[in-house]
């Protein structure tokens, strides 16, 4: 069919429908062109003038001279904290009755440079630190180990043909299960993942039938300390320490802890062999691996800076108590309570902090009534977590949970200036009748200050008084402008 002529001729051509486009594209680019590379000047057709101040006014107009503008400001200046603000700030909030009759304080610069001691005890008087105990524990741990450390547990040949060995490396983790992680919490290594690798190598190996040993001989005994209070135990505040456990020793169902702890592991274990295909021969017994036994499987703990994290921001005495077995193991005075104190001791003397004569340590969670502390113990060590010139504490300072937001301080300073909330950072320590705080405060005036206080005869019916009152005076610290 032919085409309709007028239909032809009315279409516009290509020209027609582009022309326009290409148009205000050129003028567009030139326009840029001109500006980016000066086009004009170049060709001569006037100077740019660089700067306003080379256009001369108009005739007959004068302009005054600009004169320097006066500040809006005093000058920023170093500031030095006032140990005497401090005092007039600290001295009211610290006879608070609810704190019972002994309470001692000390307030340092982030140096360590004692500004402030107050309370109803003389300034070298020391008091029941409670879990403040930890921030020497974690210290240690990370100067003595490394933050990157890792705890492995491992499965070895056994001695004789057909027997297999789990081997505990005092991961105060491991777990019976795979646990959930989110992105920000490294998975702990676990007995049934640590089976099912072991099932593999032997199933490799032509093995399908295992008798099962377990080795917990890095640490030795007691797993409970005289010096804690029996009740504690049986309460679930601590399990029996041992190198080799499962979910700290506290079982799905039944008591509060186990017994024996790494029975109940090796138990775990043999029940997920049995899952993965290997039958295990007997019941689980205890043994000790042989130096250089092959190594059939094994799991590594999350690093060390992690457990700590961990550690201080829950509170975590079994997990405290393993750290300071396991600096007992470093500096050579073997994995016990009284190991761990040693190594706790000399790796703390070698960082510049010397135990003083008011000092009595038991334990390494504070979990021990019998423990005292100075005010200035602490903040020595506090002072060595903030120091630019030891990194690898860091996440002392970093794990301490935030006053109002974070770990065991999320539900309180509810009390107190709320300039407080956000400004400090603590580490807690709750037994009965004892209270105490330790951590670091930024002011708003720019002061880091380091604090140490703690109340140790507080009437049972007064714990959540006394407690608000702590909040109260660090609250008071942190929102003091006292430069």
């Amino acid at each position: 069919m032919a085409r309709d002529a007028s239909s032809a001729r009315s279409r516009p051509s290509r020209w027609g429908v582009w022309g326009p486009v290409v148009l205000v594209l050129a003028v567009v680019a030139g326009a840029f062109a001109s500006f980016q590379y000066d086009v004009p000047r170049r060709l001569g057709w006037g100077d740019r003038a660089d700067a306003p101040a080379l256009v001369a006014p108009p005739s007959g107009v004068s302009l005054p001279d600009l004169a320097a503008p006066a500040p809006v400001a005093d000058p920023l200046v170093a500031t030095t904290t006032d140990p005497a603000s401090i005092k007039a700030v600290l001295a009211p909030v610290l006879r608070n009755k609810d704190l019972g009759r002994h309470v001692v304080m000390a307030v340092a610069d982030a140096h360590g440079n004692v500004l402030f001691r107050g309370g109803t005890s003389p300034v070298t008087a020391s008091a029941v630190p409670a879990s403040t105990t930890k921030l020497l524990t974690t210290t240690a741990a990370l100067s003595a180990l490394g933050p990157a450390t890792t705890f492995r547990t491992k499965v070895v040949s056994g001695a004789s043909a057909g027997q297999i060995v789990l081997v505990g490396g005092g991961d105060p983790y491991l777990t019976a299960t795979p646990a959930d992680s989110d992105s920000s919490t490294p998975a702990p290594a676990d007995l049934r993942t640590l089976a099912r690798e072991t099932a593999a190598a032997l199933k490799k190996q032509g093995t399908t039938r295992v008798r099962l040993g377990f080795d917990d001989s890095l640490f030795s005994a007691p797993g409970v300390n005289p010096h804690w209070d029996p009740t504690d135990v049986g309460a679930g505040y601590a399990a029996p320490i041992t190198a080799l456990w499962s979910d700290q020793g506290h079982p799905v169902s039944g008591p509060v802890t186990v017994s024996d702890p790494s029975l109940d592991a090796a138990q775990r274990f043999a029940r997920s062999l049995k899952a993965a295909g290997i039958k295990v021969a007997g019941a689980p017994r205890r043994t000790t691996a042989a130096a250089g036994a092959t190594e059939l499987a094994g799991m590594d703990s999350a690093r060390l800076d992690d457990i700590v994290d961990e550690v201080l921001a829950t509170s975590d005495n079994e997990g405290a108590e393993l750290l300071a077995h396991q600096v007992g193991v470093k500096e050579g005075f073997g994995g016990s309570f009284e190991g761990g104190l040693k190594g706790v001791t000399k790796v703390l003397g070698g960082l510049g902090v010397q135990l003083q004569a008011a000092d009595h340590v038991f334990d390494g969670s504070g979990l021990s009534p019998a423990t005292r502390l100075t005010p200035d113990t602490l903040l020595h060590v506090l002072a060595l977590a903030v120091d630019p010139a030891h990194p690898e504490l860091r996440t002392v300072d970093t794990a301490l949970p935030v006053a109002g937001f974070t770990g065991s301080l999320a539900d309180r300073f509810s009390h107190g200036p709320v300039a407080g909330r956000g400004r400090a950072a603590a580490k807690t320590g709750t037994l009965t009748g004892v209270h105490a705080l330790a951590g670091v405060a930024v002011t708003p005036d720019g002061e880091t200050l380091l604090f140490a206080v703690m109340a140790d005869q507080v009437k049972p019916e007064k714990a959540l008084d006394a407690r608000q009152a702590l909040d109260v005076i660090v609250s008071t610290l942190a929102s003091c402008i006292c430069s």
